[in-house]
């Protein structure tokens, strides 16, 4: 025993620390899928299985050992996948400001070749509604901006620096340079929205967010949209953070038969009567957009960072799917996929279990309630404990559709060769070879922030839970944890075996590895390390760390890896 944690040990530190993001899942991004490595193998190039061919960890029998690469290797297989490659040419772009829409962007130049004078401030996780909203207009209108990424106060303590310029430590702010090295900070979305808006015209080739001042009828739409989208709010809230209280019938869905017979509570009969009231504010557009543009204006963006979380909550805590055809909201149906087939909206959307991990530290409790066969059933699947976070996964989900839009960065699928058709939608493509390139996005993100992984994850050891925590609202923060020392070091060699199995070719890993994984923890540290897995799983944050359709292949081997060493 003794002799493995040796060479466990050894092998951190011919790993290395990675680069890795500054807090939260970013950092501990990992994949349980066990393999046996075989330095003979032909998927390893020469260098790697000379690296290799040094480094064994005794097994249960005398006879047998387990060669395990070290971080270092890792990472160089995941750079010889073809979405390990174009990543990382995307990661360069971005960070000269070019590329892709990205939650961890601090930078954003599009055409510019000049240093921008607005900073944004907005959250580093994505959890922010309003500064979702503000990032979309950004995007959208591509304007160059600096940015930089807080936390909230759910989840974290705010920067000192943040709070000097930011006292009420609001999220989003900008802070605008005049040139002379002088500033000034503005907060509240709306208001940084039009601000945006208004320094970047039509005149110099923005586009429009809003009607010209001298469109008197496109403005009162936008007011009159904005009233109806404050009254969908406060129904969403009645709804949802509050006793649904009891059901009644006499409503305009009493045709829909189902868990309730047609009857429901007048606060959901109220939020569903509001749905339909912004139902046909879409439909009255030839497009899918509330005004009849080829592209989304400040007034959709309003709209859909709350419509989002209204799809998970209502999903999670009421049994209430909004994109069931059931409920006839065309209107909207269209315009969420019109958003989807977007890669800059992509970048910003959450998953539902995000979504529902982050709306109670935000808004409160949700309450239990709505439609009840179907509350459990979709619950259960939101939280992964119907099978839907296991392999084999299915190969979309349900709830979320995957593929309406790009479900991976468009680098990444055209490295693939993976193609949208005519539709814009990505239904039709190679069902095994998307698989593959989800699987090799986690791989990839994975392998380059391994060794902090590791120690992320050990926060979940017996030890770690231990250990003095600073309280904070959001369930899964947990910012100040330190990792448990005992169990880090075979957490670490679990998830370089984990993180090959996912940069393999096979969609079904082979029985090797899980017997590499089973000899390569020790039984008396089995328990610390399926704990450590099930912390990461548990705070695996879309779009933080990954886009669902890479997530969902994260949680569903880091599952494998449980039932495995279980």
């Amino acid at each position: 025993m003794r002799n493995v944690l040796q060479t466990v040990l050894a092998l951190r530190v011919v790993a290395g620390a990675n680069a890795f993001l500054p807090t939260g899942l970013s950092n501990q991004i990992s994949n349980g899928s066990p393999s046996t490595i075989n330095p003979s193998s032909s998927s390893f190039s020469s260098t790697t299985r000379k690296s290799l061919s040094g480094t064994n960890l005794s097994m249960s029998t005398p006879s047998a050992a387990i060669l395990v690469p070290s971080w270092d290797d890792v990472k160089s297989k995941s750079f010889e996948t073809q979405v390990g490659s174009a990543l990382e040419q995307e990661v360069k772009s971005r960070q000269q400001g070019k590329g892709s829409a990205h939650v961890q962007n601090t930078l954003r130049l599009f055409n510019s070749d000049q240093t921008p004078k607005i900073t944004l401030y907005r959250d580093h996780a994505g959890w922010c509604p309003y500064c979702q909203k503000t990032m979309l207009l950004i995007e959208e209108k591509e304007i160059p901006i600096k940015i930089g990424l807080v936390p909230m106060r759910s989840y974290g303590d705010k920067p000192r620096e943040f709070l000097q310029k930011v006292p009420n430590g609001l999220l989003p702010a900008i802070e605008v340079e005049d040139g002379n090295g002088n500033s000034q900070v503005i907060t509240e979305s709306q208001v940084i929205m039009e601000l945006l808006d208004q320094w970047h015209p039509t005149s110099a080739g923005y586009k429009p967010m809003l009607p010209e001042e001298t469109d008197a009828a496109g403005t009162s739409r936008v007011q009159q949209l904005a009233r109806l989208e404050r009254e969908l709010f406060s129904w969403w809230c009645t709804l949802l953070f509050r006793p649904e209280g009891p059901r009644m019938g006499g409503n305009m869905f009493d045709m829909l038969k189902g868990n309730g017979g047609g009857k429901m509570s007048g606060a959901m009969s109220g939020f569903l009567d509001c749905m339909k009231k912004v139902d046909a504010e879409l439909t009255s557009t030839p497009g899918p957009w509330f005004f009849d543009k080829d592209h989304p204006t400040m007034i959709d963006f309003i709209y859909v960072s709350h419509v989002e979380r209204m799809l998970a909550s209502c999903a999670y805590w009421k049994g209430l799917n909004l994109r069931d055809p059931k409920w006839n909201l065309k209107g909207l149906v269209a315009w969420l996929e019109a958003f989807e087939k977007r890669e800059n909206y992509v970048a910003f959307k959450s998953d539902y279990y995000t979504h529902v991990m982050d709306i109670p530290p935000q808004y409160g409790p949700g309450y239990d309630g709505g439609f009840e066969e179907d509350r459990v059933k979709f619950s259960r699947s939101i939280q992964g404990r119907d099978g839907s976070w296991s392999l084999p996964l299915p190969h979309d989900d349900p709830l979320q559709p995957l593929y309406r839009g790009p479900p991976l960065p468009l680098a990444v699928l055209e490295s693939m060769g993976l193609e949208p058709s005519t539709d814009g939608t990505y239904e039709s493509c190679d069902k095994d070879l998307m698989a593959k390139a989800c699987r090799h996005m986690a791989g990839w993100k994975l392998a380059g922030n391994g060794s902090k992984v590791a120690g992320f994850a050990a926060r979940g050891g017996p030890m770690g839970a231990g250990n003095p925590r600073k309280t904070f609202g959001a369930e899964l923060a947990d910012p100040y944890a330190a990792a448990d020392g005992n169990v880090e070091p075979y957490v670490d060699v679990a998830l370089r075996i984990v993180c090959m199995a996912l940069l393999a070719d096979s969609a079904t890993p082979d029985d090797s590895l899980a017997t590499s994984l089973k000899a390569s923890i020790p039984e008396d540290q089995t328990t610390g390390v399926i704990s450590s897995l099930a912390y990461v799983r548990d705070r695996v944050g879309v779009p933080r760390d990954l886009p669902l359709a890479a997530g969902r292949q994260l949680r569903a081997y880091l599952n494998w890896a449980i039932d495995v060493l279980a």
